[in-house]
């Protein structure tokens, strides 16, 4: 898909760490990046998730040195050592480190009366607690290598979600952590950037989160008339994390159709 729209080898040379990087969203990043022609570590808690999303990447290559390699790390984000550990395994690996993707992420429908404080307290250790993990024990790779952070967000906190209340919070700390990590480590050349993904069509989330009666009615609320798809997300983030977006920092790039343009109108 994207060696359709960027020019061959875009990102080759790169290294990237993507969390999350084996299913869904971020594991489309993961492959775009290395078609892309960088490098790509697939850090996640279980590693039978990675094992064949890396070697689908492996596989494509083909002899072809203008797309990446992978290799699986398992890793939890929510432990820093295990991650300062993925960190290692992957510059001993591939050399170094300068893009790094936080994708890894939890999510599922409750109510805020009938939310635990374990179940609040998981979705933020993975989706905040764990994007500042990633970020703080990448920090001397990115700041050797002028590297780039992409966090995966979303649109559920820009209005108020229900049953979403502990996923909206999170997102809502990454965004957070997005801005001012672009403000302090951007003397060091660092650029930090984020996605946030409107309602994506192919993923697990939206077969299991969007019950199909709502389904409908969400797409018809989207002004550009479909749902997206992992691969609007994926183009998205090989161009943030190229050399095309070298000025861009600090910015959360809505890729929804505009649908949460068009819910302020409900």
């Amino acid at each position: 898909m994207t060696e359709k729209i960027f020019a061959a080898g875009i990102l080759r040379g790169h290294v990237a760490l993507v969390t999350g990087g084996g299913t869904g969203i971020t594991g489309g990043v993961a492959r775009a990046l290395a078609e892309a022609g960088a490098n790509v570590a697939l850090v996640s808690r279980k590693i039978e998730h990675l094992e064949p999303a890396a070697a689908a990447i492996n596989n494509a290559r083909n002899g072809n040195t203008n797309v990446g390699e992978a290799v699986a790390v398992a890793a939890d984000v929510r432990e820093y050592e295990r991650i300062e550990e993925a960190v290692e395994a992957t510059t001993a690996k591939f050399g170094k480190i300068d893009i790094v993707v936080n994708g890894a992420a939890g999510n599922f429908l409750c109510k805020a009366e009938d939310l635990s404080p374990n179940g609040f307290g998981t979705v933020v250790d993975i989706d905040l607690k764990g994007t500042f993990n990633v970020c703080r024990a990448a920090f001397a790779q990115l700041k050797e290598h002028r590297g780039h952070i992409l966090n995966i967000s979303a649109t559920l906190h820009y209005l108020g979600t229900p049953m979403q209340l502990h996923v909206s919070a999170a997102k809502a700390g990454v965004d957070a952590l997005t801005r001012n990590l672009a403000v302090e480590w951007g003397r060091y050349g660092i650029r930090v950037n984020g996605i946030a993904p409107g309602p994506i069509e192919d993923t697990e989330g939206m077969t299991r989160l969007v019950p199909a009666p709502i389904k409908e009615k969400l797409r018809q609320n989207i002004p550009l008339g479909r749902f997206g798809r992992i691969s609007d997300i994926e183009t998205a983030a090989v161009f943030l994390c190229s050399d095309a977006a070298s000025f861009i920092n600090g910015e959360v790039i809505v890729v929804d159709g505009g649908q949460w343009l068009s819910s302020r109108l409900l």
